[in-house]
C-alpha cells in the first residue's frame, strides 16, 4: 500500500459527488474519442442555427448529422462512406 493510499481516501471521501461525475464524464469522452481526428469548419451563424435545428428534430448529435453528410459526400465522389455517426 502507497504511503499516500490515506491522504487520497481522506481527499476522495471530502470531494462532492458533482465533482467526481463531471470527472468520470470527461474521462468517458476522452476514451470515446481516443485515434480520432478533429474535423471542423468556419459556417454562417445562419447555417449553424439550422444544424443545430435540424439535430434536435432528429434528436441526433451534429457530429452524426456530419457523418451523415460525410457519407453521403464519399457517395458522390465514388469512395467508400465510412459510416461514422
Amino acid at each position: 500500500m502507497s504511503r499516500f493510499a490515506a491522504i487520497k481516501t481522506s481527499q476522495a471521501a471530502k470531494r462532492p459527488l458533482a465533482e467526481a461525475a463531471a470527472e468520470d464524464t470527461a474521462a468517458a469522452k476522452r476514451s470515446a474519442r481516443s485515434g480520432k481526428k478533429l474535423v471542423s469548419g468556419h459556417f454562417s451563424a445562419e447555417m449553424s442555427r439550422a444544424l443545430h435545428v435540424l439535430a434536435l428534430e432528429q434528436d441526433v448529435t451534429l457530429q452524426a448529422l456530419m457523418g451523415e453528410a460525410f457519407d453521403d459526400l464519399m457517395r458522390k465522389y465514388g469512395k467508400h462512406p465510412f459510416g461514422e455517426r
